[in-house]
């Protein structure tokens, strides 16, 4: 009797060291070092104040990944990275990167107990009962590594989340916990009818602010501090949450929904921006593996489609529809009646 062919379980065995190497070089600055033209490992290395031999197998590994690619002796980023891994870059990835190299990779370490346990890692792995997301703004580097992270994987997604349904008929949307708004900025650069808010703390606002003032939507687009569970809400006949609700519980998601729920005039509506599990629970891989994350980092989880309805539904809403996007995000609309 022949064995089964083990290349899946050693696949998935080394996708923590694929990931670590991409982390390391973005946190290193390779890819923005590449950006200036070819460079051999020794003068990488010389910038670095790194060893040649450590600097040359992580430039191997990023070729062997699809990352950079030879040119004689010297090495360049081949074109997904020159987009997504450099800082520089107005569609990088990085701060998501780097925010998974200091704070999911060590999270994850603890993956076991929070299993266990079913509860967050974060005091175990940090030290701190801090509230995680006190932590991520309690300075102002960190609170731009989280944020811009969010705006690297929303611009990945907001444009199919802002064109699954017709918005046409709306005319103003706040968008809840926005960061840098970029699902507002989408959503007004798509919909020429629509007037958008970023709503989120005071101290986030100055980010979206300099997106808002990039964006040829800029004249019908505007910043309002708050926090959405206790400050009174932007008006608005369309609220907007973008990764907010697989954050929290069901209680905190309750109340977060009541509170639209009740700001909501009669025909208006709320937009979810979440990736769906699939009914059967049998995919896809990487909401089961975002929800993991949310395991050993919050309260909250994925969630299928049927689960965000009866949250709706008992929230008061109607209408509920959700729609994949193809993306990493899916789009949910809700109806006031």
């Amino acid at each position: 009797m022949t064995s089964p062919d083990p290349s899946p379980i050693i696949d998935i065995m080394d996708g923590f060291r694929r990931s670590k190497a991409m982390f390391a070089a973005v946190e290193m600055g390779v890819f923005d070092m590449l950006a200036e033209g070819p460079l051999s490992a020794s003068e990488i290395a010389s910038r670095l104040e790194a060893n040649p031999g450590g600097v040359e197998r992580l430039l191997e590994t990023c070729v062997a990944l699809g990352l950079l690619e030879r040119r004689g002796t010297a090495f360049a980023n081949t074109e997904v990275a020159g987009v997504y891994l450099r800082q520089s870059s107005d569609r990088a990835l990085t701060g998501y990167i780097l925010y998974s190299n200091v704070v999911l990779y060590q999270c994850w370490g603890h993956l076991e107990d929070a299993v266990r346990e079913g509860t967050p890692r974060w005091a175990q792995t940090f030290g701190t009962d801090k509230p995680i997301f006190e932590h991520f703004f309690s300075t102002p580097e960190k609170m731009r590594t989280f944020t811009m992270g969010m705006h690297g994987l929303g611009r990945t997604t907001s444009p199919a989340v802002v064109d699954a349904f017709d918005l046409s008929g709306f005319h103003t949307m706040a968008d809840l916990g926005a960061a840098t708004g970029h699902l507002a900025i989408t959503a007004c650069e798509r919909w020429p009818n629509l007037h958008g808010v970023a709503f989120d703390l005071a101290k986030v606002l100055p980010l979206a602010g300099e997106f808002i003032a990039a964006s040829p939507a800029r004249d019908r687009l505007s910043v309002h501090p708050g926090d959405f569970f206790t400050d009174e809400l932007p008006a608005a006949d369309l609220y907007a949450l973008g990764r907010i609700l697989h954050d929290w519980g069901e209680d905190k998601i309750r109340l977060l929904l009541r509170r639209v729920f009740d700001a909501l005039p009669a025909g208006g509506a709320l937009l979810i921006a979440e990736k769906l599990l699939h009914e059967d629970r049998s995919g896809p891989l990487n909401a089961h593996l975002q929800s993991l994350s949310m395991l050993v980092i919050t309260e909250g989880k994925e969630r299928s489609l049927s689960e965000y309805t009866a949250l709706l539904k008992e929230a008061g809403f109607s209408a509920i529809e959700g729609r994949p996007t193809g993306t990493y995000l899916d789009a949910i609309l809700a109806r006031k009646a």
